[in-house]
């Protein structure tokens, strides 16, 4: 499947630490978006986006008065009975509080092409079925799912995409009888077996894929593709003869894979008129991120969906929650790989919502991100030990059952629920139930209120045949007030089942609101829940909003809207999402500087991260020794990354500092800089290597900045609207001297202890590299980021001397 705040003081947008010079800051200008597009979205050369017709002036999207953050559900395409006690349909569907739906889930056929079944069957419910109560507009001139979504989009003014791949469908497809066919998918369509990229396989993929998009009226692309990492055992194991083969290329054919789409994507947005836009559904474990290299893709998307779920489950035996916003420092998971006892992970726990938006968050701008939550359950039967369950224990009890993929490292397998326990029956490629926990959030309801449902029939539940399929025992909630994450607890049965609901939605759509980010994505709509009425011979009748018929035992919990509401009702008077990658102002003009990050290790072997930047001079001109770099790197690594090539790179300024990230990462961003040695030029189109050392990891770098001449300067690649500096005038003098022709020149030079930099609260803090101060009659310039006295240490250059 794609998956009340802490007492902690968390920095909120705007008011993150500046990181570049004062001097910059004078001359640095704030960048609107050109044509309406997205701050850092990429544009394919020679081809003109009509993105006004999908995003404001501002670069963000327009989704209509009352939805100025996103909200995505996901519609499954294999809910299309017609018994109303296990269908979703079209007509299901709450209109009014989404702004996106995704259709799950379109496959890669065996001829590489996107497959959804033999079009001319009138069974088929992608574009062949109908059901009663479902409109479909006679004149498009295909049925299914697909008609009725173009229909009712038209009239409620919401985006469809085409979602590509998932769990079952990355490594293959269903034929027609409904049985798996495992032949590659997204693994051999991308990569050869030689690890060379399959050229022609992405072109066919992609010409299908944007064809079937533009001919069913949908607005855009999702690849749900999981996973394209390194680390091995990632993923379907189902998979795995194609995968694990493939592991040290697939980052590599990955991006390959979503330039092309993108860039096709581009060229029928200019002749259709219309933007269509391109997203992914992305994992959140740093686990699986640690082997996606820099995730450097994500310049091709509109907006990136985290699955920030599935972070605990049975496939091994710690008891955990199963989407946590924040890390609470008690992770037995984390606990066991010793996350929170190694020194270089600074306690930074990594499975949990706020840590995985912060890795994105180093390539995007937060309106470009969107967090995932779970309408479903994961659980576990036989726990011991824990709280209620919680940080507990539940192995397998003979672990030569396990399946394959599960249980590794430190783990076990875990004993996953079944029974009642697992209502949605998570099967295996054998067509046998896996133990999961796995319910919609309704049955889950149902369970605390001690409620049988009426439907438990219709999905197999037999108590009579099958104890396990009983109500045994009492399912008692339970909240995690710093993890922000409820569960039900079974003492009887020593059942665990980590559970999402109204309350902690609520909790995360405030963090959304708090940090600008785009919105909210769920999986899936036919897991919120509503209570309903009953009638003198129990069947549901009436919706009740106020749950108190459900309270009183006198209703029942199915699919519903309640979530989704909540959802919405929160965003509605929203402020608008963060716009911009950068945190602070940027240079007004820019140079043609390279820069590339490559010769990732693989897998288990990439620890810690140790690829190779390479920064290659594209200005005309030779940038001189002791010429300064910047960049920008997301907190989701500690504030400790180090080169290995005597550049001395280090991080200039925290974004975080804390010991941990219990409660969530203060701020967005560390800044890093390093000097060429100063016996190193870097003359017109040669390239500077250094080793980088990082110990979790990240999306980006970003925000670079060069100084040339004491001026900063953007590079090219990242603000292409930039006008390009003219460096031939100068571009040497990085080692001080008063550069103004013998005059000492002071005006606008604030006097020590004035400083020119702040902290958040408007302090006299700190100087940044290149900011200016007089002190005892000379003028100083920091080096880098520091806060000790003009003149006093290395960080300084004298300037000049007042006359």
């Amino acid at each position: 499947m794609p998956k009340q705040h802490s007492t902690r003081k968390r920095a909120k947008q705007g008011f993150a630490l500046a990181t570049l010079s004062a001097a910059c800051l004078l001359s640095f200008q704030t960048q609107a978006a050109a044509n309406c597009r997205p701050d850092g979205l990429y544009q394919t050369p020679g081809v003109t986006v009509p993105y006004c017709t999908v995003y404001d002036q501002d670069g963000r999207e327009k989704m209509g008065a009352d939805h100025p953050r996103r909200v995505i559900g996901y519609f499954t395409s294999w809910r299309s009975g017609n018994d109303p006690q296990s269908s979703y349909l079209v007509k299901d569907i709450p209109w009014d509080s989404l702004t996106h739906i995704n259709y799950a889930f379109v496959s890669i056929g065996s001829d590489g092409k996107v497959n959804i079944g033999d079009v001319n069957n009138p069974d088929n419910p992608a574009v062949g079925k109908e059901w009663p109560g479902v409109e479909i507009d006679p004149t498009l001139g295909f049925k299914g799912h697909f008609g009725a979504l173009a229909t009712a989009k038209a009239q409620h003014g919401v985006k469809t995409l085409i979602s590509i791949g998932g769990w079952a469908e990355t490594g293959g497809h269903f034929d027609d009888n409904g049985n798996r066919v495992a032949d590659g998918g997204f693994y051999t369509m991308t990569t050869n077996a030689d690890g060379s990229i399959n050229h022609q396989g992405i072109q066919t993929f992609a010409d299908s894929a944007v064809a079937m998009m533009r001919q069913y009226k949908f607005d855009g692309l999702d690849i749900d593709y999981e996973y394209p990492t390194s680390m091995q055992g990632a993923g379907n194991p189902d998979d795995f003869a194609y995968s694990d083969a493939m592991r040290p290329h697939l980052m590599k054919s990955y991006h390959e894979l979503m330039k092309v789409l993108r860039e096709k994507l581009d060229q029928a947005s200019a002749q259709d008129g219309h933007h269509y836009m391109l997203t992914i559904a992305a994992p959140s474990s740093g686990y699986l991120l640690r082997g996606m290299e820099t995730m450097s893709v994500t310049k091709y998307l509109d907006y990136v969906n985290i699955m920030s779920y599935d972070l605990h489950g049975a496939w091994n035996d710690y008891v955990g929650h199963n989407a946590s916003l924040f890390d609470s420092g008690l992770d037995a998971e984390l606990e066991a790989g010793n996350v929170y006892g190694t020194a270089q992970y600074k306690k930074t726990g990594y499975l949990n919502t706020d840590w995985a938006y912060h890795y994105f968050r180093g390539s995007m701008p937060a309106g470009r991100i969107n967090i995932g939550v779970p309408y479903y359950t994961r659980g576990w039967q036989g726990v011991t030990g824990g709280t209620n369950g919680l940080w507990g224990k539940a192995a397998l009890p003979n672990q030569s059952d396990c399946p394959t993929g599960t249980g590794a490292g430190t783990s076990n397998c875990g004993y996953g629920a079944i029974g009642i326990d697992n209502m949605w029956h998570d099967k295996d490629a054998n067509g046998n139930e896996m133990g999961a926990g796995s319910n919609p959030m309704w049955h889950a309801m149902n369970l605390a209120n001690g409620v049988y449902g009426s439907y438990t029939a219709a999905y197999g539940l037999d108590p009579v045949n099958d104890p396990q399929d009983a109500l045994t025992g009492t399912y008692t909630r339970h909240y995690d007030s710093v993890s922000v994450a409820p569960w039900l607890w079974n003492a009887d049965k020593k059942v665990f089942l980590s559970t999402e609901d109204k309350e902690s939605i609520n909790t995360k759509a405030d963090y959304v609101i708090e940090q600008g980010i785009g919105g909210i994505m769920f999986w899936e709509l036919a897991g919120d829940y509503s209570c309903y009425n009953l009638d003198a011979n129990g069947n549901r009748t009436t919706v009740d909003p106020t749950e108190n018929a459900c309270k009183t035992g006198n209703g029942e919990y199915h699919m519903g809207d309640t979530m989704t509401k909540a959802i919405h009702n929160k965003f509605a008077t929203a402020t608008p999402y963060g716009n911009t990658l950068a945190e602070g102002a940027i240079p007004t003009e820019a140079v043609n500087v390279e820069v590339s990050v490559t010769g990732f290790k693989v897998g288990d072997q990439n620890y810690p991260l140790n690829p190779t930047m390479t920064l290659t001079n594209k200005t005309g001109q030779v940038l001189p020794g002791g010429t300064e770099f910047q960049f920008d790197i997301p907190t989701s690594t500690p504030d400790n990354m180090s080169d290995q090539s005597g550049a001395n790179l280090q991080v200039i300024s925290s974004g975080h500092t804390r010991g941990d990230n219990i409660g969530g990462l203060d701020g967005n961003f560390h800044r890093v800089a390093f000097t060429l040695p100063s016996w190193k030029q870097l003359g017109n189109n040669e390239s500077f290597e250094l080793t980088l050392n990082y110990f979790l990891p990240i999306s980006g770098p970003a925000n670079y900045s060069v100084r040339v001449n004491n001026t900063d300067y953007a590079l090219a690649f990242e603000q292409p609207d930039l006008p390009i500096a003219d460096l031939s005038n100068g571009g040497g003098d990085n080692g001080g001297g008063d550069g103004n022709n013998g005059e000492c020149v002071t005006t606008g030079v604030n006097t020590y202890p004035d400083w020119p930099q702040t902290d958040w609260a408007g302090n006299p803090s700190h100087a940044a590299g290149g900011d200016q101060i007089i002190y005892n009659g000379v003028v100083y310039q920091a080096k880098w980021w520091t806060n000790s006295v003009p003149g006093s240490d290395g960080s300084w250059d004298t300037v000049c001397t007042v006359q």
